[in-house]
């Protein structure tokens, strides 16, 4: 085909990316920009919706041009998005009505409470595969809908559309004549039957979000529609869409059951693939859809979420200023052989896997006259490290069996000091592939499969490259011996913030 070239947009929780692939996997060109981060209360992370289509719209046309590659060389966008964040537009404008409630925000905890206490929780795990939190897009969207004067009364008329943020990128891409969304973000919002892989009437009604105001659910890599030419400077197919998180699996190919990798980014998850059974975990991890193909069953996978990861590391940059930039915290870490006895609880908007603890808030224990800003950033990274192995733990719980590989890839997966300590927690070798920011490069894979530049997924194999492994040096006592501390420093972070204080 003449056009070989895929523009991935990689809409995270803290900037948006894109980058340019050429038909061999390799990225041509890449362009990022951060966005404003909004906390109108504690617990309440909002973003700016228009910010965030002006962001990805301004770095795709960086990136075409780093590329130096023009739209009509481009065979297709691939999309991938920080999950269940809802945004809640007016159809006739385009306009937002609110700002976008972020996927990290807790306000929605009393009715996510009021929700357990009518029983429904049992069918929200068996039809979803997720559990009741507020985390998820369902509360975020009924919130808004009653929060925002006029709201549900005009999503009742037709008048409003709701979507995570994929299916705004792609309203906005396509000059508002398309609303659609794919199945992983879908799987997210515990609204869809994942065995269906449609809208659930039941849900929706005890959610209370009404099914008007929802995107129409497509396979991972239908062809979603077109951008307007005068975007990017030629109209392009849109032919790939996947969560971020399930990019990144598809991106690393864990294309077999049991394959896991763990991404490192604003936080950190966990997905393990199971295949095409739906799991549903017995000791409190997620399951979602992994992909889907067109004409094919959808693949499925475990997934367990940190809620807070390279977000702790911008705390120690934005809010204590102990650094610069955030690279700058490893040779702070590592400028102290241990982190002179302070533990790190990065809780700061509650606790995800396996404890769900919406509650929880950030804890510093252990500290001494003698603390210093490297025992913190090095407390920090250990912090982080702890929660995924917390993740691993529940995930091999789940198997039967323990994992002895994990790959892993996200913009803190670049620390060695970080990879190393990760292995030395959990015991296993880490993987990490040349191509970290494997989110993009994953939609990147399922827009190419989609618009048939690449023809089997034989072709995707060969493209993934390793970069280094992490092997484990910690005998099991030291293991053991810190993982207990953890324990009972995650203990202390437990409960922090009454429920009745989560909303004012």
């Amino acid at each position: 085909m003449s056009r070989t070239h895929i523009l991935a947009l990689d809409q995270g929780t803290t900037s948006s990316r894109a980058i340019v692939f050429d038909a061999s996997g390799v990225a041509r060109g890449t362009a990022q920009r951060e966005f404003t981060q909004g906390f109108p209360q504690p617990g309440w992370v909002e973003h700016d919706a228009q910010e965030i289509w002006r962001t990805q719209l301004d770095t795709a046309r960086g990136a075409l041009k780093a590329a130096g590659v023009a739209a009509a060389d481009v065979a297709a966008i691939g999309i991938t998005n920080q999950r269940e964040t809802v945004v809640v537009w007016e159809r006739a404008s385009g306009l937002p009505i609110a700002p976008a409630i972020v996927w990290q925000d807790r306000r929605t905890s009393p009715q996510i409470e009021a929700l357990r206490a009518s029983g429904i929780e049992p069918m929200v795990i068996e039809r979803t595969g997720l559990l009741l939190d507020p985390y998820f897009s369902a509360t975020k969207i009924a919130w808004l809908l009653d929060h925002v004067s006029g709201a549900r009364t005009r999503a009742e008329r037709g008048e409003l559309a709701a979507g995570t943020v994929d299916s705004w990128l792609l309203w906005n891409l396509s000059g508002g004549a398309v609303h659609a969304t794919d199945v992983t973000n879908a799987s997210r919002t515990m609204l869809m039957d994942r065995r269906t892989l449609a809208w659930d009437p039941e849900l929706l009604a005890a959610l209370r979000v009404p099914a008007s105001i929802l995107p129409r659910i497509q396979p991972s890599d239908a062809a979603f529609g077109v951008s307007k030419a005068e975007l990017l400077g030629a109209e392009i197919p849109v032919h790939g869409i996947l969560g971020d998180q399930q990019a990144a699996l598809f991106g690393q190919r864990c294309t077999e059951p049991g394959m896991a990798k763990n991404t490192f980014g604003t936080g950190c998850f966990m997905l393990m693939q199971t295949g095409t059974r739906a799991a549903t975990s017995r000791h409190r991890l997620l399951g979602t859809v992994a992909w889907q193909r067109s004409a094919e069953p959808a693949h499925h996978a475990l997934e367990g979420s940190v809620f807070v990861g390279g977000s702790a590391i911008q705390w120690l940059r934005d809010g204590l200023g102990i650094i610069r930039t955030a690279p700058e915290v490893n040779a702070l870490a590592a400028s102290v052989s241990d982190a002179g006895g302070v533990m790190m609880v990065p809780a700061f908007t509650g606790l995800g896997a396996p404890r769900w603890d919406p509650h929880a808030r950030g804890a510093m224990l252990g500290i001494t006259r003698g603390t210093t800003a490297a025992h913190i950033a090095r407390a920090t990274l250990e912090g982080i490290a702890h929660q995924v192995a917390d993740l691993a733990d529940a995930m091999s719980a789940d198997a039967g069996t323990p994992l002895s590989l994990l790959r892993v890839d996200g913009g803190a997966a670049a620390s060695d000091f970080l990879m190393q300590l990760q292995a030395e927690l959990l015991g296993i070798v880490l993987e990490r592939p040349k191509v970290v920011e494997t989110t993009a490069q994953g939609a990147a894979f399922m827009a190419g499969l989609g618009c048939g530049l690449w023809s089997d997924a034989a072709q995707l194999a060969r493209m993934r490259t390793v970069d280094r492994t992490f092997q484990p040096t910690w005998d099991p006592g030291r293991r053991a011996e810190a993982r207990a501390r953890w324990e009972r420093a995650v203990e202390c972070s437990r409960s922090w913030h009454p429920a009745e204080e989560v909303v004012r």
